[in-house]
């Protein structure tokens, strides 16, 4: 198994910690094998089998637990008196009214909870209501690019960048080395589980008059939103695009599409941040992709747009380590992204080259207008402006990311 030690060490420093530990993110992430890393780190320090309920939901011969009673009957039985009992529920979502049974589970003592969900809409509605202030989320990602270097370190680390760029961080992809076609058949499955199945399953779980998804809009809208990563979009945008492409349809569908399409965790939105004002704008956001070798097979393009390209990982990076992200609104100007995280405010700006006087002046010049003293950052693949240019520091990307 591959390991995912960030993740892990999260997850064994809640342990005992009486709060339910759930683990989210796109399908074929990780999580499985992340529970099977902490089943394991749990044994080598000296837990019993006995003291491990694994069930992985998506397991034909776990079809019977499927309805909330009966699985917490499994499971109370199998709890140990007077010692801990490690309680960890893959793809819990397949079990309706699952909160039900984890809520009764949370109250028994010594009894230590971990799940595993590919859809976020398992923590709206009545699981947020039920467990609210009794769970803590871990948001997993597909490998980083310092994950992925690990796996390809055989390759100069410039080669594995572009690499990565184009297959994308998915752990089954990371060992298919360069076999475009094998990918492609492995990312089409993986998104076309997820339309089906994780947003139908959506669709049908929620309270008003279920509806059947119209997949090919749903797909239309993957395909424009992966087509305008790094630019402003907004609904409005999206319903014009596609009524002007012939297809009638209203801004509350799309919103409603939009949604599940960020609550399978394919996509992930951005706010405007006026950095003068001090506040969110409500117009506009960024949307960028979990993975850009999903968006080069949506897309199917031939050469990759560098600079959104570059800016989709940093926003991802940013996000793995913990930040806050929002997209910066000076004035007229715009900052990539505005970071937080306790209290400090980093400012980064994404350029694929800036050995260009005008494009370094463009890229520099927002930061430069910030009065503020937390660290500002230009990221780029051009090595020969690397330096400190008045406190803001011009660093190559790919060193960064492997920090």
């Amino acid at each position: 198994m591959i390991q995912r030690s960030e993740y892990l060490n999260e997850l064994i420093k809640w342990k005992h910690d009486k709060l339910i530990k759930v683990i989210t993110g796109i399908r074929r992430c990780g999580k499985s094998t992340l529970l099977k890393l902490f089943q394991e780190h749990l044994m080598s320090i000296g837990v019993s089998e006995k003291q491990i309920v694994f069930i992985n939901f998506e397991d034909l011969k776990n079809e019977e637990l499927l309805d909330y009673k009966s699985l917490y009957n499994y499971i109370k039985e199998k709890l140990i008196k007077n010692d801990w009992t490690y309680v960890l529920l893959d793809e819990i979502q397949n079990v309706k009214d699952y909160q039900k049974a984890v809520d009764s589970l949370y109250v028994q003592d010594k009894v230590d909870i971990y799940i595993t969900g590919s859809n976020a809409y398992m923590l709206s509605g009545n699981l947020a209501t039920l467990l609210s202030g009794r769970y803590v989320e871990i948001s997993m990602l597909p490998f980083s690019f310092k994950e992925y270097y690990k796996l390809n370190n055989v390759k100069a680390k410039d080669d594995a960048f572009g690499d990565f760029m184009r297959n994308g961080g998915f752990p089954y992809s990371a060992v298919l080395g360069n076999d475009k076609e094998k990918i492609n058949n492995y990312l089409e499955g993986i998104y076309n589980t997820i339309i089906v199945k994780d947003v139908e399953d959506r669709q049908n779980r929620k309270k008003e008059e279920k509806k059947s998804i119209d997949v090919a809009l749903l797909k239309a809208i993957s395909k424009y939103l992966a087509d305008t990563i790094g630019n402003p979009v907004s609904i409005k945008s999206i319903t014009d695009y596609l009524n002007s492409n012939n297809r009638r349809v209203s801004d509350h569908t799309i919103s409603d599409y939009v949604t599940a399409l960020q609550e399978a965790f394919i996509f992930y939105s951005a706010d405007r941040y006026d950095i003068q004002g001090k506040e969110l704008l409500k117009t506009n956001k960024k949307f960028y992709i979990v993975d850009m070798g999903l968006r080069n097979y949506l897309l199917a393009k031939q050469n990759l747009d560098l600079g959104f390209t570059l800016e989709n990982i940093v926003y991802l990076e940013l996000i793995r380590r913990g930040y806050k992200v929002n997209i910066g609104k000076l004035g007229a100007k715009e900052v990539d992204f505005v970071a937080q995280k306790n209290g400090v405010i980093e400012y980064f700006q994404v350029s694929a080259n800036v050995t260009d006087l005008t494009t370094f002046e463009r890229e520099i010049s927002p930061l430069r207008l910030i009065k503020d003293n937390y660290p500002k950052t230009i990221l780029t693949l051009d090595k020969f402006s690397v330096g400190n240019y008045d406190g803001i520091v011009v660093e190559y990307v790919i060193d960064w990311l492997l920090k």
